[in-house]
């Protein structure tokens, strides 16, 4: 079973930036980053495949970028431009194969917190 750990979370005001990084103990075909909002929906920002290719949510495109280093077995997650409807806990999640685009990720981190303000 893949471990995954996030780090990087925190507060800061609209315009900042931050930087998420989640380490897997193993290799896994997909990888991506979601959000939640006590009370909403768990929502997808982006993901990527093994060869890079990525999905983003509309919310997030051009502002966001989520990069790999298969390597290293990384994930990054560089937010830019922030808002505080970015607001909200981010889960690092994976799984070893099918459609990257499919929200069935199975393996979850511990979630690190981001909160923007006005």
């Amino acid at each position: 079973q893949v471990h995954l750990e996030e780090s990087g979370g925190g507060t800061v005001q609209a315009g900042d930036s931050l930087r998420l990084s989640c380490i897997a103990s193993e290799f896994a075909y997909c990888m991506g980053w979601f959000r939640q909002v006590p009370g909403k929906q768990r929502e997808r920002v982006a993901v990527i495949n093994v060869f890079g290719g990525m999905l983003y949510a509309d919310s997030v495109k051009g502002r966001f970028t989520i990069s790999r280093d298969n390597a290293k077995n990384s994930l990054i997650l560089q937010m830019n431009s922030l808002k505080p409807e970015d607001t909200a806990t981010y889960y690092c999640a994976a799984k070893t194969g099918g459609e990257c685009d499919v929200n069935d990720y199975g393996i979850w981190g511990q979630g690190t917190q981001v909160a923007v303000s006005s």
